[in-house]
Order: structure tokens, then C-alpha cells, then sequence
């Protein structure tokens, strides 16, 4: 079952919040950008593990938006994240229940088949639904993500997500984010660091809560030191049928230059994107990167 809530527009694009109600009765929210005509392929957003939909803003309106081939875009908010219900059991934060949850709210919101933008664990979800939906596929847009998952950066991911300790505003989050990622974000503004801080707390009865379930610390319990993830290399060799672009942050600790050049030795048609002065992942914010994405898409429209 899906419901709309009122849209808003910004120009003449409707952005509009909807709600998926997939089969264990959650409630799954997707954030919908709409140009009055599109053009081209749509477009499927899935943020990184703790991230919401809110941060494919910049790129969903710049690409709903253009001038010469406008597309819609969905952002996805998984479950236990953002606007979508808490699960009562934290272990369905898990990439079974997360992809199966996909495949309905796409299926639902008919947009498909579609070009993917994965961040991160989106970027898992998008090889693991070329494995299993290969015709949802129309194109593929990994970032900062590969089949080898490097250790030390998941770590790092693993300590401080459901861990952070409650800002009182948001200049006190902004400050509290800079401190942790400075030396993966050492560019970033002030006003680049609000608005993470944003995008990552909620207010909710008059304080600031983090914007996802913090019982997702639950799931990666099992990452420990000295036993690094199995690859995922034949779910990247799903994506072969289809255009792929891999963003990789210059600074990130998640995607190894050594995996880039194992994928474009697999890949070697791989649109290749490095930004400088970030690491992971990076934003998606910057116009030079969304208009790499632009055109990457346009190329998606054209191969089919």
C-alpha cells in the first residue's frame, strides 16, 4: 500500500514524500522528485549505513531539474533510518530484509528500470539487486564503495554509529561532526559541517535525536579486528550488463586504490571519479561530481 503526503515544490519540481507499507506492516519512506515532463532514465538513491535520504538533496534536484533531459528521482530511506518505522527487532537492519524492502517500495513507486546511486551500503545494495533483480538495473553509480570492504574504515564506522552523544543544538553537532571527520573532510566550511550535522540529528520532542535507530551499533557487532568481510566480487560482476561509474574520496578508508584497479581491471568501460579532499563518502553536494552523475546518466538513457 502506498500513501502521498502533500508535495512542495521548489521551481517546478514536485518533491513529495511517500510512504511504502511492505509485507511485515513497516512502513518504508521515500523522498520523490518530480519534473512536470522527464526525459531520461529514473533515478534510485540509497544512502550509507546510518544516512537518510537527505543527502542526495543537492544531486536529486540537480538532476529532476535539468535543462536538457530531467528525470525523476527517489531517495530511500531504509528501515530503522530517517522518515521509515523503527523495526522492533534489529536484526532485520540487516541487507536481506533491506533488499527485499527495495525491491517492493520500487516496485510500488514504479521506477524502474532505473539508474542507481548507491552510497556506501547502498552501493552493496545495488551489486546485490544486479545479483537478484537484474532487470530493476538500468545503471549503476557506486560510491566510495567496491567489493572489498577495507577493515580499518569499518572500524571506524563501527565506533561511533548509535554512539554519539545527544548535541544540545546544532551548532553543537556541527562542531561534533568536524571533530570526527576532519581529517577525512579537512575542506569543509562551516555551513558544510551544519548542514551534515542536519542531515545526521532529528528534532524530536524538543531535543535532538540521532536521525536513525541507534540499535544499528547491533549490527555491526561482528566486525572485529583481524577478520576482514568475504568480497563481494560476483555480485559486482552482476553490474557487467550495465553502464557503472565508481566515485572513490581521495582520503576515504573503506575503498582501497588497489580495489578500484581490481574493478576497472574487471570493468575496464568503468567511469572513474576521484574527489579530492574527501573521503567517506563523499557528499555529492559539489557541481563538478553531480555533473559527472548528469552525464553519466545521459549515457545510461542512451545505451539501453
Amino acid at each position: 500500500m502506498t500513501r502521498s503526503a502533500p508535495p512542495d515544490r521548489t521551481d517546478r519540481i514536485a518533491v513529495t514524500s511517500r510512504f511504502v507499507t511492505v509485507r511485515d506492516g513497516l512502513r518504508i519512506h521515500a523522498r520523490c522528485y518530480e519534473p512536470p515532463q522527464a526525459g531520461g532514465l529514473p533515478v534510485v538513491c540509497l544512502s550509507g549505513l546510518a544516512r537518510t535520504a537527505e543527502d542526495f538533496t543537492e544531486l536529486a534536484l540537480a538532476l529532476a531539474g535539468d535543462s536538457v533531459r530531467p528525470r525523476t528521482v527517489v531517495a530511500i530511506d531504509y528501515r530503522g533510518r530517517g522518515r521509515s518505522d523503527y523495526d522492533s527487532d534489529p536484526a532485520n537492519y540487516a541487507l536481506p530484509v533491506e533488499l527485499a524492502d527495495l525491491v517492493e517500495v520500487i516496485a510500488s513507486l514504479r521506477c524502474e528500470p532505473a539508474i542507481f546511486v548507491g552510497t556506501s551500503r547502498g552501493g552493496i545494495l545495488t551489486m546485490l539487486m544486479a545479483a537478484s533483480h537484474p532487470a530493476v538495473l538500468a545503471g549503476a553509480v557506486l560510491n566510495d564503495i567496491g567489493p572489498v570492504i577495507e577493515l580499518e574504515g569499518l572500524l571506524r564506522i563501527k565506533g561511533y554509529v548509535g554512539r554519539l552523544p545527544p548535541p544540545r543544538d546544532y551548532t553543537e553537532a556541527a562542531t561534533l561532526l568536524r571533530h570526527m571527520g576532519a581529517t577525512q573532510f579537512p575542506n569543509l566550511s562551516d555551513a558544510d559541517w551544519l548542514r551534515q550535522a542536519r542531515r545526521t540529528w532529528a528534532m524530536r520532542d524538543g531535543a535532538l535525536a540521532l536521525a536513525y535507530d541507534p540499535r544499528l551499533a547491533e549490527t555491526l557487532a561482528a566486525i572485529v579486528p583481524d577478520q576482514p568481510l568475504s568480497p563481494l566480487w560476483d555480485a559486482f560482476d552482476a553490474l557487467a550488463p550495465i553502464p557503472l561509474m565508481v566515485i572513490r574520496g581521495a582520503n576515504t578508508d573503506i575503498l582501497s586504490s588497489d580495489t578500484v584497479a581490481s574493478m576497472q581491471a574487471r570493468r575496464p568501460d568503468l567511469d572513474y571519479v576521484e574527489v579530492a579532499g574527501q573521503g567517506h563518502a563523499p557528499l555529492l553536494v559539489e557541481p563538478d561530481v553531480i555533473t559527472r552523475i548528469a552525464a553519466f546518466a545521459a549515457h545510461c538513457d542512451t545505451h539501453r
